[in-house]
């Protein structure tokens, strides 16, 4: 009998027409019986001949464009693939998925199956046959790149760890969910240009007003933006970032309170107490009380 190569061990699913691929595979038949299995996952960097073409697929399956462009035809209905679309397919939903030559996809992808992903699925309007897109495609993409690394990993703890994981992929890509189609439009891209100057320049803003006029833009229609695009407003954003960096003093460094609120800019440290609470759950002291425990 001639000795199996890695190759032909892999689920017969997997795409050959690719240029590098980094995929795992755990139980091709889980239990009847389990929540949610995670079955495969991975990344593919597909060759410029890339096609799938199915009728149907075992398990419910997941994928999410990092890069390059395609077409896709889902449920009867053609679509292009684009950076940060999404799709999802199941059991009786035909898809077909090409590349384009000049730019070739590179996509993650992920399969499972289980009662509690069915039903998490249709609760977070997920079901197979969705198309859609995502506000944070750097954060799909770390979290997809947590669950090959643990998927890959095979020790007595990988299925659950990947089954964790999973559901927080799902959970956040629907937190983070635009309409397909929204990526490509002039206010999402305005709304990107504000996210990222927020994230990177949260130390010196301290109010809506100066955040609508570091990225030139009106203050009401910033916040349509966040309320079309984000789950928070602008400033809410700011806030949380700012008090995230007041935790890390509060915990890591052992300062005071009055400390930290100075280093913010906050003139009062009840005051500061007070944003404190209303944005993390906590007082400043409860939570360093937290964190001594």
């Amino acid at each position: 009998m001639a000795e199996q190569t890695e190759e032909s061990r892999q689920p017969e699913f997997f795409s050959l027409q690719v240029s590098a691929a980094s995929r795992f595979y755990l139980d091709l038949s889980p239990p009847a019986r389990t929540p949610l299995a995670v079955v495969s996952g991975g990344c593919e960097h597909c060759s410029p001949d890339y096609r799938v073409s199915r009728s149907t697929f075992p398990f419910f399956g997941m994928e999410f464009v990092a890069r390059g462009r395609g077409a896709l035809r889902l449920a009867r209905r053609s679509y292009q693939l684009g950076p940060g679309t999404i799709f999802t397919y199941a059991k009786g939903v035909a898809h077909n998925i090409t590349t384009d030559p000049d730019e070739p996809l590179v996509k993650y992808f992920v399969d499972f199956a289980g009662r509690r992903a069915a039903a998490l699925m249709q609760q977070l309007e997920l079901g197979p046959g969705r198309i859609l897109q995502t506000s944070a495609p750097g954060q799909v993409v770390s979290l997809f790149d947590d669950l090959i690394r643990e998927g890959s990993h095979h020790t007595p703890f990988t299925g659950r760890l990947a089954a964790c994981l999973v559901e927080y992929l799902l959970l956040k890509i629907a937190e983070t969910a635009i309409p397909y189609g929204s990526a490509i439009t002039a206010a999402f891209a305005t709304y990107r240009r504000c996210r990222e100057h927020i994230d990177a320049h949260w130390q010196d803003l301290h109010n809506l007003q100066e955040i609508a006029e570091a990225c030139h833009i009106d203050p009401a229609y910033l916040c349509r933006l966040f309320q079309r695009f984000d789950h928070q407003g602008p400033y809410h954003c700011l806030l949380r970032l700012r008090m995230n960096h007041a935790a890390r003093l509060l915990q890591g460094m052992g300062a005071s309170v009055k400390q930290v609120a100075g280093e913010l800019g906050f003139s009062d440290p009840f005051h500061f107490s007070r944003v404190f609470k209303r944005t993390m759950g906590a007082s400043p002291s409860q939570f360093v009380r937290l964190g001594a425990v």
